[in-house]
């Protein structure tokens, strides 16, 4: 039992600083959020939950920022006044509290996606069409110059691609929205990442707008459809008249056999 017990106490304190590491790991979003050029200024904002006195900002695979914070402070700013394709990333941020060698977690990484307009951009299709019924299959196709490359699909309004594909050669990558809702409607566009370049991404190129409008129902199914709730009815309703029905024969023969008895015992005390 012991063992056991140490078991369970080490478990619960992993747990415990697991989670502890968690609520202390700093986040970092990065502005603006999206649809950013090559050339643009960007800021990394990198928010802590403790304060600090020292702040770094890695860049995996490259750079590394250091930022000494003469004021303590629960947020620390890193500027790219002007983006070059090499700060295009994925970014983390740790902090150290002052005056002490406790270091923190490092933060889920954030990408740096950069756009670079050198790339010319993607074209899409629709197919079968654009103007399409509820259940339909719809494929969506995107292509460019074959650049190798990795295509995402976009649909307006939505901060993210909703879709992602590598090419599967020659430059062309099909999508397929499977049994569309009007939910489905809306304008799309793709883009891509080229070959060796996963944080650069080429422009968003032409919109298609799909357009899914509800199927009508066939004539005579909203009849067939209330003939089968009548017939749903009538059937509930003879089920209950028949348990009905045996609930009473039960109980009348109940009653036929106790009265029976009763007359066999009367008939019996008049014999003595």
């Amino acid at each position: 039992m012991a063992p056991m017990a140490v078991n369970l106490i080490l478990g619960w304190w992993l747990v415990a600083a697991s989670r502890a590491q968690q609520r202390d790991a700093p986040t970092l979003p990065v502005t603006p959020s999206q649809g950013v050029s090559l050339g643009d200024t960007v800021t990394l904002r990198c928010h802590l939950p403790r304060l600090a006195a020292w702040v770094w900002l890695y860049q995996e695979g490259g750079w590394s920022y250091k930022k000494r914070k003469e004021k303590e402070q629960d947020t620390s700013e890193f500027f790219f006044d002007s983006t070059l394709r090499e700060h295009a990333g994925r970014y983390r941020c740790q902090y150290q509290v002052s005056e002490s060698a406790e270091v923190s977690v490092e933060n889920d990484p954030v990408e740096l996606v950069l756009t670079d307009v050198r790339y010319p951009p993607s074209s899409i299709s629709l197919h079968p069409e654009q103007h399409v019924g509820t259940g339909t299959n719809v494929t969506i196709r995107c292509w460019n110059k074959d650049y190798g490359a990795a295509f995402f699909l976009h649909k307006d309004g939505s901060s993210d691609p909703i879709k992602h594909q590598n090419s599967s050669g020659g430059g062309t990558a099909t999508f397929t929205l499977f049994g569309v809702t009007p939910a489905d409607s809306g304008t799309y566009r793709c883009s891509y990442h080229p070959k060796n370049y996963s944080f650069l991404s080429s422009p968003l190129g032409d919109s298609m707008t799909l357009e899914v409008t509800p199927t009508p129902a066939r004539p005579g199914a909203e009849l067939v459809s209330r003939g089968n709730l009548v017939v749903a009815v009538v059937r509930g309703c003879a089920a209950v008249l028949i348990f009905a029905l045996g609930v009473f024969f039960v109980i009348d023969a109940r009653s036929l056999w106790i009265q029976r008895d009763e007359s066999l015992g009367g008939e019996g005390i008049e014999w003595h």
